[in-house]
């Protein structure tokens, strides 16, 4: 047993022997005395640890027109029911639903009942009146009338007038006639059916202008104004042109967006209301670099962005924004005019870092690192 004890010490006290004798060796690097010694120390760190091979390509900036896209649908620029001002028969209702009427067209019809009897009556009146009032006015000549009577005349004359006028604005309003060219979306009125004053004739649409109407972001917001152009692409496919004429200064409660509306010529009514349509509106012309989405990488703080090289081959951290989003890659602005960007090797570097870059085609950029591509 105190063999086994004396052999265990023995060999602690060996290894202790030896751990010590490697500390003690090695000797403290005194610090630099001078920046050409620190230069010279980093130089041969770096021949120990060489730069990191990537390959890089050049971009240019170049004027892109950047595009506001809202998602919206068409609507009628006014959609109006068209009501009686009198009560009757309806006796005529020429038009049907899908109808096109021109302004003034006959909608519907009232029947004109004992409306012109009291047309006959109050014409008849306001004769007479006219009669008395110039009788007053010639024994007016002659002194033998007073001013009183001649005022009274006068009053009755202009009463007989209103009276008449309003018979005859009733027999206009016998018939229903269209305020503007429009479609008729609905029918409400039925020859034979009695209505009374305020009851549906039709419903008017006017489908021209047609509205392409949306909601933007109060950041969208900034860039519109009336007066701005604006394409729309419908469902169909269809592609038209039209011009901004409305943008809310007042967000609405429910999404905290801002409507806006782009009127459009729809003068063959061939577009209707409440299609689903694309709306791109052209918003400013910027500098920006089309690259491929493999190429973004996020730093430790989450933001987005695209690593390069500068002059002296260390790697730049850019933070990015992208501003027009195509099939075959994506516009950035927040690079440099002229750009090296790491194609390859980008996930292997950090800011700062230097790097052995080596170029490669610009199409490289664009299309992203191809399977099997090497440092």
């Amino acid at each position: 047993m105190r063999a086994t004890y004396l052999s265990a010490g023995i060999v602690a006290a060996l290894v202790a022997l030896w751990l010590a004798s490697g500390q003690l060796g090695d000797d403290p690097e005194p610090p630099a005395m001078n920046v050409a010694e620190q230069n010279q120390r980093i130089a041969a760190m770096a021949e120990e640890n060489p730069p990191t091979r990537v390959r890089v390509a050049t971009v240019h900036a170049s004027e892109q027109e950047r595009t506001l896209s809202v998602r919206g649908r068409t609507e009628a620029k006014r959609s109006v029911v068209i009501q009686s001002q009198v009560s009757g028969l309806v006796v005529e209702r020429p038009v049907e639903r899908g109808d096109i009427v021109d302004e003034g067209d006959l909608l519907c019809r009232i029947s004109v009942e004992d409306r012109e009897v009291g047309f006959v009556e109050a014409k008849a009146a306001v004769e007479q009146a006219k009669i008395e009032f110039e009788g007053s006015q010639r024994l007016s000549k002659e002194g033998l009338q007073s001013e009183t009577a001649i005022a009274q005349t006068r009053a009755r004359l202009a009463a007989a007038d209103a009276i008449l006028e309003r018979r005859r604005l009733e027999q206009e309003r016998l018939s229903i006639r269209a305020p503007f060219l429009g479609v008729v979306e609905e029918k409400h009125m039925e020859v034979g059916q009695f209505v009374a004053p305020g009851s549906d004739c039709v419903t008017l649409v006017d489908l021209d202008p047609m509205l392409f109407v949306g909601n933007v972001t109060e950041g969208e917001r900034r860039y519109l104004e009336p007066g701005q152009m604006a394409q729309a692409t419908l469902s169909t496919g269809e592609v038209i042109e039209g011009v901004v004429t409305f943008v809310a200064k007042t967000a609405e409660q429910a999404t905290r967006t801002y409507p806006i509306n782009i009127e459009v010529e729809n003068d063959d009514f061939h577009i209707p209301s409440g299609l689903t349509a694309q709306i791109e509106i052209p918003v400013e012309n910027i500098r920006a670099q089309k690259i491929s989405p493999a190429l973004l990488v996020l730093d430790d703080d989450g933001q987005l962005g695209v690593r390069t090289i500068n002059a002296d081959h260390r790697v730049v951290f850019n933070p990015i924004d992208i501003v027009i989003d195509e099939p075959d890659g994506v516009w950035v602005t927040g690079l440099p005019e002229v750009a090296q960007i790491i194609v390859v090797g980008q996930q292997l570097v950090v800011a700062g870092e230097l790097v052995d870059p080596s170029h490669m085609p610009i199409d490289f950029v664009q299309t992203g690192e191809p399977e099997g591509a090497t440092l």
